[in-house]
């Protein structure tokens, strides 16, 4: 798939040029977010496990995590478990609600089902969620900056319980959202389970970016290179590296009983982007909106499962493709 051109009939079927339709750039453009005041972290219960490096302790060694029958379980758990805390953080988003606020959720829900949030404290970041809003593209801190309408807000969730970290996030819109800005939350979403979908076993690594980054492109959108996917399990982030790009060197065999993160970031203008002074925060330079999703998926026999969702299998980041162009379920 070839990269949409300004001048080229939208996608959408539309009729209009792309840039007065789902690629009109005034609409998508967005105030730079101004970091506001972050509140001290939240306590967790003595009695809920911590991951080794809340101690500072050993992690285990950063392998491909490959899970057998007992720890895929647990990996299970872990995985309900986040799939569960984002979707009541993400009930909450609202215009006027903070990022700390959503937070607090966040926070709350994880202790009242046994989990550690697996970002708190993780190399210093001293909140549960990572909140990114508009032009973040990750690793937002919350703060007291209240959600405005028209806003995009991606929260991502990571619990860990019983030994295990499960990892889930979903870009949410505030309010009322334009709709090329809706196509970048939906074209995400899509890519992501294009992503996963193109998962088998025996199948180099690359099958992933090969299915996300030509889908993206064709709807105007780019694939942020700088960061990936990765193993995870026991490790919260372990090898592989996953890239949402073609790279042609990705050539390690996906096999059996493989975890590990899908979790595109799609732009909808430039590709240059600045770490805040608080050491996380990454903004877009152009302060154009971006947005991500991501699931924890285990190679099967004959493909990728999604462990990232509830017991009935909702998720707030989706589960099936579309079969027309139309929404992900």
């Amino acid at each position: 798939m070839e990269r949409i051109r300004s001048n080229s009939p939208c996608w959408c079927g539309s009729g209009a040029k792309f840039k007065r339709c789902h690629g009109n750039r005034r609409l998508l453009q967005r105030a730079p977010v101004a970091l506001g005041s972050v509140s001290p972290p939240r306590p967790v219960p003595d009695h809920i496990v911590r991951p080794a490096y809340v101690a500072g302790d050993a992690t285990p060694p950063r392998t491909v995590q490959v899970q057998d029958d007992e720890s895929l379980a647990r990996l299970r758990h872990a995985c309900r478990v986040a799939a569960e805390v984002l979707l009541v953080a993400g009930d909450a988003v609202a215009p006027g609600v903070t990022t700390d606020d959503l937070d607090a959720i966040a926070h709350d829900a994880y202790v009242e089902r046994g989990a550690y949030p697996s970002d708190l404290h993780y190399n210093g970041f001293t909140k549960s969620v990572c909140t990114s809003v508009n032009g973040v593209i990750c690793h937002g801190i919350p703060d007291d900056r209240p959600l405005e309408d028209g806003d995009i807000v991606n929260i991502d969730v990571t619990a860990f319980i019983d030994g295990m970290h499960g990892d889930t996030s979903a870009t949410f819109a505030v309010g009322d959202v334009d709709e090329p800005t809706l196509a970048l939350i939906e074209t995400t979403r899509e890519a992501t389970l294009r992503g996963i979908a193109a998962v088998a076993p025996g199948e180099p690594l690359r099958r992933i970016g090969e299915a996300i980054e030509p889908f993206a492109r064709s709807r105007g959108f780019t694939v942020v290179r700088e960061y990936g996917g990765h193993g995870i399990g026991e490790v919260f982030h372990a090898a592989p590296h996953v890239h949402h790009h073609v790279e042609p060197g990705d050539d390690l065999p996906f096999r059996a009983g493989m975890t590990f993160t899908v979790e595109p970031m799609l732009l909808s203008g430039g590709t240059s982007f600045t770490q805040a002074d608080d050491g996380w925060t990454e903004h877009i330079d152009d302060a154009m909106p971006s947005a991500q999703f991501e699931h924890t998926v285990v190679v099967t026999d004959d493909g990728a499962e999604i462990l990232t969702v509830t017991a009935d299998g909702a998720s707030a980041a989706g589960t099936e493709l579309p079969v027309s162009g139309g929404r992900v379920a």
